[in-house]
């Protein structure tokens, strides 16, 4: 493999009903710094079936070149058919890296793409940089279950391929003034080959509230002490209008349920305040949520880990500390009639 025929970061911009999900937005900011970097051009991947209008958002979010294969068979996401895709530009114009939200159809399409093109894929990435001397692709994550972070590189092999969480890199802000060049590209599918079907489209519609949409979050972790303790952080996010969150280790304890869990095994946040309570600060952790705008942590322990991502730090006993806060905001709440907003 010539190494060298190979140059451009490319994204993958994944799209359901005509809309372009988050994490490709926030990949576009990621991929335009990495581009820069390199001197080369940064282009978005948009497959699907009338999608050619959704190239100039994607331009206007940082692309420079946006690739469109629009084809009816393409409407619905199915591995075999996105993967034939992907390959086939892949292939025609050799990108040297190529990044994919960490969604269940991005993490789907990456790693077959991977193992049709003999490439290295790096899952769950939460850091992107390039090594120019040699233009690597670094991509780190967490691993040995959180207690270090690991670099990863693909010397020998292109395109480079990552898969990113959502939540984890920053979208740049739309400039409509933007310029770019749309190529489109045709491909011979036919629906009567695929192996794979749609039948049904089945959209859920739930009640709750998804923590990745949340404003405010209190998070509690081990220190707690123990699942009635844990209680005293529902009413203080009551007060606040706050959603609650856990650790591994309080999920894991059984205080919450999974669909609660923040860090690398659970779900990533950015609120605009996060509480971070009675939790140490691992990096399984941290990697979920310190993108949040303003992180105050409450711990006893003053060389908590916590503390060097927090905004501001209160050291002390949070089953003291949270029953205070509490009492003090539901009084303030009540001198403003109840209308205080926290976030």
């Amino acid at each position: 493999m010539n190494l060298d025929e190979y140059r451009g970061v490319w994204i993958f911009i994944e799209q359901t009903d005509g809309e372009i999900a988050g994490v490709s937005l926030e990949l576009l900011g990621a991929g335009r710094k990495l581009a820069d970097k390199l001197e080369v051009p940064l282009a978005g991947v948009l497959l699907g079936e009338g999608i050619k209008a959704l190239a100039n958002q994607v331009i206007a979010h940082g692309a420079d070149e946006v690739y469109v294969i629009d084809h009816p068979v393409l409407k619905h996401y199915r591995t075999e058919s996105y993967m034939k895709g992907v390959i086939q530009l892949a292939e025609k114009y050799k990108p040297e890296i190529f990044l994919y939200g960490a969604t269940p159809n991005g993490k789907d399409l990456a790693s077959a793409v991977a193992t049709d093109l003999s490439t290295g894929l790096t899952a769950d990435t939460t850091m992107l940089d390039v090594d120019l001397n040699n233009r690597l692709l670094e991509a780190s994550r967490p691993a040995f279950g959180g207690n270090i972070m690991a670099t990863i590189l693909c010397k020998k092999h292109r395109p480079q391929m990552a898969t990113v969480r959502p939540k984890v890199m920053k979208a740049l802000e739309a400039d409509a003034a933007r310029t770019g060049k749309i190529i489109e590209e045709t491909i011979d599918l036919k629906e009567e080959d695929m192996r794979t079907k749609v039948l049904k489209i089945v959209n859920e519609v739930t009640k709750k509230a998804s923590l990745a949409d949340a404003h405010v979050i209190v998070c509690g972790g081990k220190g707690m002490g123990d699942e009635q303790n844990f209680q005293l952080l529902y009413e203080f996010a009551e007060t606040i209008g706050a959603s609650v969150g856990g650790t591994r280790d309080v999920v894991e304890a059984g205080w919450l349920p999974h669909e609660l869990q923040i860090g690398q095994t659970g779900e990533t946040v950015t609120p605009k305040i996060y509480f971070a309570v009675a939790l140490s600060g691992a990096i399984q952790h941290v990697v979920g949520m310190k993108n949040s705008e303003l992180i105050i942590a409450i711990n006893k322990d003053p060389n908590a880990p916590i503390f060097d991502v927090a905004t501001y730090g209160i050291v002390g006993d949070a089953l003291e500390i949270i029953p205070k806060l509490t009492e003090q905001l539901k009084q303030l709440k009540n001198e403003k009639g109840g209308e205080v907003s926290y976030a």
